[in-house]
């Protein structure tokens, strides 16, 4: 059967979404982007080129029409600096489809949640689709998505830390009460972990430097690309029971 992604209305096939920044060149990243089979691409609008036609474009490499492109708000710390960036991306490109983050301090870069939620609810009244970088809360995403929230983004563990999802209770939790996609959103490091976030239910998982800054980011995309498809399967195939003891995998009478 098809298992289709869908967010605000949009489907996708790929359930993974990268991001475009850390890499050496435009190339690598193009060519991680197509290994990885994403469809979605976040871009870092105060960091990545996307206007200035003297210097090397990002849209040369990937191309608006084949690739979607999720601004996000990467390095604002305050609900006023990430309305403003997501307001000015809206105005260059059109994008109402977006990817809201405010971040807490430089050290953990935890998100904000208090000037999240109110971020959240001003973009959802000026029509913005926004899918929202969050703690992962439970208590936290039910708000967010009671404001309007089409997407709930919970970390897996800090940013560019690559230690894998530290709380599955909670992020299990979130996708249980949760009636939008829930995607795991930092933290991942390697394909066991990807596959890790489709098994507990997640609707797809969003990376950036596990790809980037490994020794071959292309490959390592591609491994990506392969544990989102097995995790989901895993996940929708239902996994056995655990047991305390063991259980013979061949019958026990009639034996010789």
């Amino acid at each position: 059967m098809e298992d289709i992604f869908t967010i605000a209305n949009k489907n996708f096939n790929s359930r993974l979404i990268v991001g475009t920044g850390k890499y050496k060149s435009f190339e690598e990243t193009a060519n991680a982007v197509k290994a990885a089979g994403a469809d979605i691409v976040t871009v870092a609008v105060r960091r990545i080129n996307i206007l200035d036609k003297d210097q090397p474009l990002l849209m040369d490499y990937l191309d608006p029409k084949s690739i979607t492109y999720l601004p996000n708000t990467a390095g604002c710390y305050s609900s006023e600096e990430a309305l403003r960036t997501l307001r000015l991306a809206r105005e260059m490109g059109g994008w109402r489809l977006v990817k809201l983050e405010v971040l807490g301090d430089k050290k953990t870069l935890y998100p904000n949640m208090i000037e999240t939620i109110k971020s959240t609810e001003v973009l959802v009244k000026e029509g913005f689709e926004v899918m929202v970088y969050c703690t992962d809360d439970p208590i936290m995403t039910k708000k967010l998505e009671d404001v309007g929230a089409c997407a709930i983004m919970p970390l897996g563990a800090p940013i560019g830390s690559g230690i894998g999802i530290q709380n599955k209770i909670n992020i299990a939790l979130i996708k249980e009460q949760s009636s939008v996609p829930v995607i795991v959103d930092a933290g991942v490091g390697t394909a066991s972990d990807a596959t890790i976030a489709m098994e507990l239910g997640c609707d797809g998982v969003l990376l950036n430097t596990a790809i980037a800054e490994a020794k071959n980011p292309v490959l390592m995309a591609e491994a990506m690309k392969h544990a989102v498809i097995a995790g989901r399967k895993a996940f929708k195939a239902g996994r056995m029971q655990k047991k305390q003891y063991a259980s013979a995998s061949s019958p026990q009478n009639n034996l010789i």
